[in-house]
């Protein structure tokens, strides 16, 4: 990929690994369901990736369930809930579109969970909550982020957790932004369901998994064989299934190298901190080492992501799913940031990313920054 790629929370490059592995899967050509020679590969292939993606997250292989992403692991972990008995969703504010979207398409009342301005949810708001629940509400649910799409910010899910637990509840905890980069112990933290994705790892796109705890029972939406432990019915996407396995296996490999990332992005914070006093969103809160996201007054964000992209540096401005529409970012404006949510913009790092590919984008991005303040002084 030519030019500076700083927008690995949208996507990943794919990692060698996983390209290889996906090539040898598609020459397998067996289905995984079948018991002939080809069949019996194909079930190792898929089989081989459980186990690999299982270890990154410290699960048991049978707790993984394959699915077509992110967003298909979140609905399936919301509506398995809802088949649980769950009424009343509790969705953090600052969750991403595919938790909220699927919470609000089962016709429920939800409920959001507030964030702090920090980005981290408030806590003390959900005990409260949960000790005035009442048996029409159903058994509790709620779904938290590991680590914000946009912001980074590391939610303390084990605390929710602990919460959920002692009120007889569900947590689900959507990890496809953390895992790879920083620990992620299905165990520790005390998930009932997990949700990963395939392409923010490094494997490919199309592909993720749901993880499940002793305490949830998944209900599938997709009905037909029994594939998937009869989990999720279909054909697996055993190219991709693979890719995502290596991947994972690659991630966990390098994941004490990951917190490097964290010196590159503060040298860059710092930078654009003391030249142009942009806004750090989440500063006071842990964040992913790799994530930086920050706002300009008077700066709007489609403006800087074009101007850097001119340069040949890559980033976005919020959510992947989200940053192609000319709005100010629900997540900042649930932290309170108001005018200054729609001038954010979101810079993220990964597997390839180098401490030169960070000062790059900070000479960039400040110089784009002094053209648009000549351009305003010479309009004004």
């Amino acid at each position: 990929m030519s030019g500076v790629y700083l927008d690995y929370n949208a996507t990943a490059p794919i990692r060698p690994e996983a390209a290889h592995a996906v090539a040898c899967a598609l020459a397998i050509g067996g289905n995984p369901s079948s018991v002939h020679a080809a069949g019996r590969t194909a079930r190792a292939a898929v089989e081989k990736a459980r186990a690999e993606v299982a270890a990154l997250v410290g699960s048991r292989e049978g707790s993984v369930t394959f699915t077509s992403g992110g967003t298909e692991a979140n609905a399936l972990a919301i509506e398995s809930a809802v088949a649980a008995g769950a009424r009343r969703p509790l969705i953090g504010l600052a969750e991403h579109a595919s938790v909220m979207e699927s919470a609000l398409a089962t016709g429920l009342m939800v409920e959001g969970w507030p964030v702090r301005p920090d980005g981290t949810v408030d806590l003390d708001w959900l005990q409260q909550r949960l000790k005035a629940w009442s048996v029409e509400d159903g058994r509790p649910f709620a779904a938290l982020s590991l680590a914000n799409n946009e912001t980074g910010v590391i939610q303390p899910v084990a605390e929710a957790s602990r919460l959920m637990v002692e009120a007889g509840g569900w947590l689900h905890v959507d990890a496809v932004q953390a895992a790879g980069k920083i620990p992620v112990d299905f165990n520790a933290l005390g998930a009932d369901t997990l949700s990963l994705s395939g392409h923010k790892l490094g494997g490919p796109q199309g592909v993720g998994a749901l993880v499940s705890g002793q305490r949830s029972t998944l209900s599938r939406r997709l009905h037909g064989g029994g594939q998937e432990r009869g989990r999720r019915a279909g054909t697996e996407n055993v190219p991709g299934i693979a890719g995502m396995g290596a991947a994972a296996a690659a991630a966990l490999r390098d994941l004490d190298r990951f917190a490097a990332h964290a010196a590159w992005r503060d040298a860059a914070q710092a930078r654009l901190v003391e030249a142009a006093g942009v806004t750090i969103v989440g500063e006071g809160a842990p964040r992913l080492p790799s994530v930086l996201c920050f706002a300009t007054e008077g700066f709007e964000a489609q403006r800087q992501v074009m101007a850097l992209d001119l340069d040949g540096v890559m980033v976005s401005a919020g959510a992947a799913c989200s940053s192609g529409k000319v709005s100010a970012s629900k997540v900042l404006i649930a932290m309170g940031f108001g005018p200054l949510a729609g001038s954010a913009i979101r810079v993220s790092g990964g597997w390839a990313t180098s401490a030169e590919d960070w000062d790059r984008f900070a000479q960039v991005w400040l110089s784009a920054h002094a053209r648009h303040q000549a351009r305003r002084a010479s309009a004004a």
